[in-house]
């Protein structure tokens, strides 16, 4: 663990502070007694092997099938849970079994349509499933629907989709000041959001099967995190780590304003109002995340403040995006290789660690590492996780994703910098999926003009080159 994940902070606000009240009795805990499901997971859930794109470009977005296949109709449950509807794609599917509601339900069975369809994960039927009826409920600020989208001529393959209802109605970000700026009760947070935001609840059980990772303490419901309040903190240290703890609570709600189908928040303990700065946990519940999908476009993100986090409350974002990027399978060049730790030096260039689910412990101890490096030297920065190909030094044309692949973009700040009016350069739009706020740019648009946009928050060569030193050393010590 670096020094830092070591000297756990409290969770910025839970002990008490000068008033007498803490944050938490400060902020409206509208969610924090909520009923929700809870998905329950182990190791044994990981998929780690076979999976890959069936089509070269896209697969389906309900289905899974490129044969096809209907949308799944909205299960109805009430204790006895309706079966779903068949999918109807003329290549001889078979009905899907019921819904599990946590009522005894049995789960759904795979995707097998004759046509070549992949099973879908028990985590993507549940967020899949979930995400429906949130929207046939009518909690997003709009209807997404199917969006228009096209690949940009260009080696490098960027997806452009056209959702201008996203750049109009998405939360105005908050007025931010600093990577390790300190949460504030005071401003939208995810303890305001509606109770019908919440997806589900995810919790980790490994209570059956021995674990080779290391085991830490964990927060119990109710209690305080041990440490020191962040007004006591180092200035020169970070704020917000927490020493290895493990969330017993962590929630998946809808954004609502999404930006491609199943798009979700994964907030970990929001009772705990964590500013938007990575922890050791947080990370492992993002990889996890894409380790339990089978779905080859589920992505999972982050974005530090200074790099258009629009809320400083801890949380990643998850989403399905059904095309392949470049960054999935783009060369890289070994760092430190026996850490993980590689460039990726395509166009954005970044860092990249790799695995296939094997010593995750290890390799989250070395993420941590490298973003606690950048909070301390106040350098804003974007993280994707994605299935990908192994490291190496040429471009794979194949459609297997064997492993996992983190990157992470350090980037210019850009503290109340004015918006792009194309895109903004946030965590999508640095992995190659362009969301663009009016047609006009959509439809003309280049990839020179993309990358000379993506190019202007990029760190400057030469800092670049010194801060890639700084990490080789850090993480060789």
């Amino acid at each position: 663990m670096s020094a830092h994940c070591a000297n756990a902070c409290s969770a910025t606000g839970v002990e008490k502070i000068e008033t007498g009240t803490t944050v938490r009795e400060q902020t409206e805990l509208h969610v924090c007694n909520s009923p929700t499901h809870e998905f329950v997971y182990s190791d044994r859930d990981f998929i780690r092997s076979g999976v890959l794109w069936l089509d070269k470009h896209r697969v389906g977005l309900n289905s899974d099938c490129g044969a096809g296949c209907q949308p799944l109709s909205r299960f109805d449950c009430g204790a006895g849970c309706q079966p779903l509807s068949r999918f109807d794609c003329g290549a001889g599917c078979q009905p899907l079994s019921r819904f599990d509601c946590g009522a005894g339900c049995q789960p759904l069975s795979r995707f097998d349509c004759g046509a070549g369809c992949q099973p879908l994960s028990r985590f993507d039927l549940t967020l899949r499933l979930g995400w429906l009826e949130k929207e046939q409920l009518g909690f997003f600020r709009y209807h997404l629907g199917d969006l228009q989208t096209k690949i940009l001529p260009g080696q490098h393959g960027f997806v452009a989709q056209l959702n201008i209802q996203r750049g109009k109605e998405r939360r105005k970000p908050q007025e931010i000041q600093s990577i390790r700026q300190s949460f504030n009760p005071n401003q939208f947070n995810f303890n305001k959001i509606e109770p019908g935001e919440i997806l589900f609840e995810i919790r980790k059980e490994n209570k059956h099967e021995p674990s080779t990772e290391p085991q830490f303490s964990t927060v119990s419901k109710g209690q305080s995190v041990s440490g020191t309040d962040a007004a006591q903190i180092d200035p020169n240290g970070p704020a917000y780590l927490d020493g290895g703890v493990t969330h017993t609570k962590t929630l998946v709600v809808i954004n609502v304003s999404p930006l491609e189908f199943g798009h979700c928040l994964i907030i970990p303990e929001p009772s705990l109002c964590l500013p938007q700065v990575l922890t050791r946990d947080v990370v492992r519940i993002g990889i996890e995340s894409v380790l339990l999908s089978s779905h080859p476009g589920f992505r999972v993100g982050f974005n530090s403040l200074g790099a258009f986090a629009s809320v400083n409350h801890l949380h990643l974002h998850g989403y399905y995006l059904d095309h392949m990027l470049r960054i999935e399978s783009a060369r890289t060049e070994p760092l430190c290789p026996g850490q993980a730790f590689h460039l990726l030096s395509d166009t954005p260039a970044g860092f990249l660690f790799y695995t296939e689910g094997e010593c995750l412990g290890a390799l989250i101890h070395n993420i941590c590492k490298v973003t606690d490096c950048l909070v301390e030297k106040n350098i804003a920065h974007n993280l994707f996780v994605t299935r990908g190909r192994p490291p190496g030094s040429s471009l794979h044309s194949g459609t297997s994703r064997p492993g996992i692949r983190v990157i992470i973009w350090p980037r210019l700040s850009c503290f109340g910098a004015k918006e792009e009016t194309a895109f903004n350069v946030a965590l999508c739009e640095l992995a190659g999926h362009l969301p663009f706020k009016n047609r006009q740019d959509f439809d003309t648009i280049t990839e020179a003009e993309v990358t000379e946009i993506v190019q202007k928050y990029l760190l400057p060569e030469k800092e670049f080159s010194m801060l890639q030193s700084q990490l080789m050393h850090l993480l060789h010590e």
